[in-house]
């Protein structure tokens, strides 16, 4: 059975995912705790909805 690869989420390297690759998807300890750092810095944000003119949110009701 052919190992699935995939790329390293931080920093683009080539990952074969594998149960012995205990980072995956992370290519190494180094990038899976940059990763954490920027969650924990909260530097990832999901957008937020954009407004459509002359409508209001439920909570500014």
């Amino acid at each position: 059975m052919k190992q699935p690869v995939v790329n390293c989420p931080r920093c683009g390297r080539i990952v074969i995912w594998t149960n012995a690759n205990r980072y995956r998807p992370f290519c190494s300890e180094r990038c899976k705790m940059i990763d954490l750092g920027e969650w924990a810095a909260e530097s990832y944000r999901i957008p937020e909805a954009e407004k459509q003119e002359g409508e209001a949110l439920k909570d500014e009701e």
